[in-house]
């Protein structure tokens, strides 16, 4: 019997940044909100479940508009798992938020980058090429 496996290529036309900072979601979310003169709102926490192997519940924080899009969100599961590695994008697990950017706002990227670094509760931020990561499927909700 023939065995056939579905390859789907989807377009990440969006702009991926790595931010460490040690404070809560929502302090990190307001700091955001002040900075980038925007209004990030608590969305449903985003579920995976993983056959047989465990849950991964993920915080996030979204800014839309009618041209774009800036969402928050957290690398590492809220809740307890019983994953190896309890991340979204594991690649990058030394970062504990992810911004991803897509629309009008991802033309001004080296702005972001210098923009980020004035925020106080931001200690590093790094941008990344979301088709260099081995679970880039992730990203796509």
């Amino acid at each position: 019997m023939k065995t056939f496996k579905l390859e789907v290529e989807y377009d990440y036309d969006f702009d991926i940044f790595g931010l460490v900072s040690s404070s809560k979601e929502h302090k990190l979310a307001w700091a955001l909100n002040k900075c980038f003169r925007i209004r990030l709102i608590k969305q449903q926490d985003l579920k995976y479940d993983f056959f047989n192997k465990g849950r991964l519940v993920i915080s996030n924080y979204l800014h839309a508009t009618e041209h774009s899009t800036f969402r928050l969100i957290r690398n590492k599961s809220v809740d307890l798992s019983t994953l190896k590695k309890p991340f979204l994008v594991p690649d990058i697990k030394e970062y504990d938020y992810i911004i991803q950017i897509s629309g009008a706002l991802s033309n001004c990227q080296q702005e972001f980058l210098n923009r980020f670094k004035l925020v106080p509760l931001v200690q590093y931020v790094k941008k990344f090429d979301p088709n260099s990561f081995q679970f880039k499927e992730n990203l796509m909700f």
